[in-house]
C-alpha cells in the first residue's frame, strides 16, 4: 500500500520525541508537509529542521492550553506552510498517582494538557477544513482511556474523554468531510516506558498477546492509514495498536 501525502500540511502537537516524532516523520516521508508544535520552542524548531526545514517542516512554541497560544500558533503556521490538511492531537502528560494522592493542580494539569488541549486545536485548525470540505483530525488517546489504570485516573479520565470527543465531533464534522478518529496506543518503547523497572517490564510484556512492546512506527503506521485516501470512509472510530493487550 503506497500512500502518497504530497501537497498536504499535517500538524502534529508534541512532535519533538516519542510517538509524536515518529508521526512526524512518517507523514513527512510520505510526502506531506510538517508542523510541529511544542512547549519548548527551539525544540520544535530543531526538530523541523530534522525534518527538511523550510518549506518541508516548520516547528513552532505552542502550549496546546492556552487558548491564546493556539490560535496565534496556527494562524501562523497556515500563514507560512498553508492550511491545515491533517491535524494530529498527540501533545499530553502524565502526572499519576493514586487517588487520594492525586493533587487538583495534577488533575488539571493533566485534563488541561491531554484533553482541553486537543479541544481547542480541534477548534482552531478544523475552520479552514470546513471552509475546504477536506480535512482530517487524529487525535491519540490510549488503551488506559478504554480499560482504566491503577495510579492513573487523571489520565485515564483524559484519555477517555478523547473518545468522547472524537465520536461527538466527527458526528459534527461529517456532512463537511472531515473526518476524525482516534488511535489508542497500547505500551509503547518511548522514554517513558523506558524507566519501567525491569521486573516491571517483563510483566508488561508477558501481558501483551503478541509478547513485546509497541514501536513508534506501530502507532505512526495506523495514524498515516487514517490520513490517508484509504481512509476516506472511517471515520468516529478508535484504531487500538496495542499487540493485543485489551481484547
Amino acid at each position: 500500500m503506497n500512500i502518497d501525502l504530497s501537497g498536504k500540511v499535517a500538524l502534529i502537537t508534541g512532535g519533538t520525541r516519542g510517538i509524536g516524532h515518529a508521526i512526524a516523520l512518517t507523514l513527512r516521508q510520505a510526502g506531506a508537509r510538517i508542523v510541529v508544535f511544542a512547549r519548548d520552542g527551539a525544540q520544535a524548531k530543531a526538530t523541523a529542521k530534522a525534518l527538511g526545514g523550510d518549506e518541508a517542516a516548520r516547528g513552532y512554541a505552542c502550549d496546546v492550553s492556552q487558548a491564546a497560544q493556539v490560535e496565534a500558533a496556527v494562524a501562523e503556521a497556515e500563514r507560512d506552510l498553508g492550511a491545515i490538511d491533517i491535524l494530529i492531537n498527540n501533545a499530553g502528560t502524565t502526572r499519576d498517582n493514586l487517588l487520594f494522592r492525586i493533587s487538583e493542580e495534577d488533575w488539571d494539569t493533566v485534563l488541561e494538557t491531554n484533553l482541553k488541549g486537543t479541544f481547542l486545536m480541534m477548534k482552531s485548525a478544523a475552520r479552514s477544513m470546513i471552509k475546504r470540505r477536506n480535512g482530517r483530525i487524529i487525535n491519540i488517546t490510549s488503551v488506559v482511556g478504554i480499560a482504566g489504570n491503577k495510579g492513573q485516573a487523571n489520565y485515564s479520565a483524559s484519555k477517555s474523554g478523547l473518545i468522547g470527543l472524537t465520536k461527538s465531533v466527527a458526528k459534527e464534522l461529517a456532512s463537511r468531510n472531515v473526518l476524525v478518529n482516534a488511535v489508542a496506543p497500547g505500551f509503547i518503547d518511548t522514554e517513558l516506558t523506558r524507566d519501567i523497572p525491569p521486573d516491571s517490564r517483563q510483566a508488561l510484556i508477558a501481558a501483551i498477546p503478541l509478547g513485546r512492546l509497541g514501536d513508534g512506527k506501530d502507532v505512526a503506521s495506523a495514524v498515516l492509514f487514517l490520513a490517508s485516501e484509504y481512509a476516506s470512509y472511517i471515520t468516529g472510530q478508535v484504531l487500538v495498536v496495542d499487540g493485543g493487550m485489551v481484547l
